[in-house]
């Protein structure tokens, strides 16, 4: 058994890492990072050609805090010599490739980091939480940060689904070529990963000759909102305003907001456009084999002969149809699940009437209000800033106050010009 620490994070994806990287310089606080995975992963099945974040390089693991951190994702250009490339490129968005990179890089210099170590049971005794792990060590600590991350949402309709070709976008990129074998392929869901994965099944279509379907239950294809008063919403005034909600108006806005951080960038939905023209002109009057559909819920899948049926419900017109299609991409996004080894240590964290996390402003999610504080997770309390990467130097700056009792790094309380309130 170690010694006890001030706090112990589980989970290290990029908000738990920014945590250790604005922990790693204060004596003031010692603290562990206990993560599963041998090394460093971030949406590794979504590395596709030229992707990029959908923001820019300043929202990386440090700099909204610390500007001169020497974690920041500048000084990782310059230890890789690429600094000038980066600016003469003129495109303030990393490579998502090049995001993780720059992760793993910054998770290499920490003292903090345990990588390869599962997490079992979390109980609490003599004030402090045990952290049992799956090697036997136990770590010890007054705090717990959560940054377990979301998991990949899959529909009620695909549940004890047969077959082995469908997948989550989460693993697309492991799996591209046996997909790409098949005769037809299928993306439903929405959003930026949808749009991406489409996009790059498209412009390989003629090679591997498969038919193409995209469906989605939204009524279009919407666009990421990105304006500059938009872009207000994530910050400090508007969290107050929205955690200041009542509990079932925030939970109304969590579905009506989807748009503002689940939309496809408008760039990529032009391309597409552009992409199937192309094809159209190139097919000298043939059909370009590629549909599609939106206004579609998913109702029902089942598995025969090789290929998989999809029931469908055209909700505007009221009408159910089928498509049937060898290889399934479910584009259906992530979720978040209050992890397995909380559960003795249950009835000391608060959740709220939906059966989510009852996250207080100041992230926490236990009975005595800085016991316990989640990384991600609070979309239903503090809006789009919870799974937003500029929002996470800020957050862990929060965080950090509330463990040291004083502000070691300033936290902004208003920056927006316009008011939420009245």
């Amino acid at each position: 058994m170690t010694a006890p620490v001030d706090f112990i994070g589980i989970g290290l994806g990029p908000f738990n890492l920014g945590l250790a990287c604005l922990t790693e310089p204060m004596a003031e606080l010692s603290g562990v990072f206990l993560e599963s995975k041998p090394d460093f992963e971030w949406h590794s099945g979504m590395f596709l050609d030229g992707a990029h974040l959908q923001t820019p390089f300043m929202s990386d693991l440090v700099t909204l805090a610390d500007p001169t951190s020497p974690y920041s994702f500048l000084n990782y250009l310059k230890e890789s010599g690429r600094l000038y490339s980066f600016y003469i490129r003129e495109n303030f968005y990393p490579l998502r490739v090049e995001y993780n990179d720059y992760c793993r890089w910054a998770a290499s210099k920490l003292s903090s980091v345990r990588f390869g170590t599962t997490v079992t049971e979390v109980r609490h005794e003599d004030e402090l939480y045990v952290v049992a792990t799956a090697s036997g060590d136990t770590y010890r600590a007054r705090h717990l940060v959560l940054g377990t991350g979301t998991v990949p949402y899959l529909p009620d309709a695909v549940h004890g689904l047969d077959g082995e070709h469908h997948l989550h976008t989460a693993r697309y990129r492991h799996r591209k070529s046996d997909l790409q074998a098949k005769d037809s392929i299928t993306v439903v869901g929405s959003g930026q990963s949808a749009a991406e994965i489409y996009y790059e099944l498209l412009s390989e279509i003629d090679t591997h000759g498969y038919r193409l379907d995209w469906v989605t239950r939204s009524p279009r294809f919407f666009p990421l909102e990105y304006t500059k008063l938009t872009l207000e919403m994530t910050s400090p005034d508007y969290i107050d305003y929205f955690h200041a909600l009542p509990e079932a108006t925030r939970h109304r806005l969590v579905t009506e907001q989807k748009g503002l951080f689940k939309g496809v960038n408008s760039d990529l939905i032009d391309s597409i456009f552009d992409l199937l023209y192309q094809k159209n002109v190139e097919s000298a009057g043939r059909p370009v084999p590629t549909r599609l559909l939106t206004n579609s819920s998913l109702r029902s899948a089942r598995h025969e002969d090789g290929s998989y049926v999809l029931g469908f419900h055209q909700d505007e017109q009221g009408k159910d149809f089928e498509l049937r299609t060898e290889g399934l991409v479910l584009a259906t996004g992530y979720h978040y699940r209050p992890p397995a080894f909380l559960g003795p240590v249950r009835e000391r964290l608060r959740f709220d009437g939906h059966g989510q996390f009852d996250v207080a402003r100041n992230y926490s999610v236990d009975t005595t209000g800085r016991g316990v504080f989640l990384q991600n997770g609070g979309v239903h309390t503090h809006s789009i800033t919870s799974p937003d990467l500029g929002m996470g130097a800020y957050r862990n700056s929060y965080i950090i106050r509330e463990l040291l009792g004083t502000e070691y790094y300033p936290v902004e309380k208003t920056i927006a010009f316009q008011e939420f309130a009245v």
